[in-house]
């Protein structure tokens, strides 16, 4: 048997042993379960509940800004009050409807598979972020949460969306040495006490960021605080630039 006819052969296996399992097991809408066309999909009606992000954005959080997108950076009002220490930032989506349930099944419903198709939307929305030779990581997880969650599902995008671009990923390249509270209803200056040296470079892992470009991952982007300190670590570090990307972000009408 020539190779052509035993690829022929093995590519009809293929398509059959995918078929039949597409029969048993045909794809389901992640975000409700209703049948769908393909794989890691959403039906149209979850999709028309996602709050994608599109049009113009603040270039340093990603959040929605009104006006058109140009050639001149565009900054939101709290960006302009107060710059972020990173370079650029972009979320995929905002934390409302949808993308909220996904994100809390993919955090706390134990469904780490929503990552895969997660990172498709990183990839989109931080296509003007990607540089050569980048280094992508995620926001720490604390060893006593990662232990009662069993994942970082900032890790778990981190390392999906690297796969994507085709870029390096170091997941434990941060460590969170403080287990910190809940941010939630804390004032700017009470977030950054509160993280003011909890947030570590990885001993065995520095070496990596010297002169490097770094885009650090986060599920929900709120304030930014924890991204900030995760910043400025990196910078101590001696990484180049820094960019963020969060799946989702936080707005004040959200």
């Amino acid at each position: 048997m020539g190779s052509g006819s035993f690829i022929a052969r093995k590519y009809r296996i293929t398509q059959r042993i995918q078929t039949a399992l597409a029969l048993i097991y045909p794809p389901r809408c992640m975000g409700c379960g209703a049948l769908t066309e393909s794989d890691f999909g959403l039906c149209g009606a979850c999709w028309r509940e996602t709050p994608f992000i599109g049009g113009a954005v603040c270039d340093s959080c990603g959040v929605p800004v009104m006006g058109e997108e140009d050639d001149h950076r565009i900054e939101c009002d709290d960006c302009l009050k107060t710059a972020p220490p990173w370079q650029a930032g972009r979320a995929a989506m905002l934390y409302d409807g949808k993308a909220r349930s996904l994100i809390l099944a993919l955090k706390h419903g134990d469904r780490p598979e929503l990552a895969r198709p997660a990172a498709r939307w990183l990839a989109q929305a931080g296509q003007g972020l990607f540089r050569p030779n980048m280094l992508i990581a995620p926001v720490p997880l604390h060893w006593s949460r990662l232990l009662k969650r069993r994942y970082n599902q900032s890790a778990l995008l981190a390392q999906n969306l690297a796969r994507e671009v085709g870029q390096e990923c170091i997941p434990d390249l941060l460590l969170r040495r403080v287990r910190t509270p809940v941010l939630d209803g804390k004032t700017a200056g009470e977030r950054a006490d509160i993280l003011d040296g909890a947030i570590a470079v990885h001993p065995k892992r520095g070496h990596h960021i010297k002169g490097r470009d770094v885009l650090l991952i986060d599920d929900v982007m709120t304030s930014g605080a924890t991204l900030a300190a995760c910043t400025r670590v990196c910078q101590a570090a001696r990484a180049n630039h820094i960019f963020v990307l969060a799946l989702a972000r936080v707005a004040k009408d959200a």
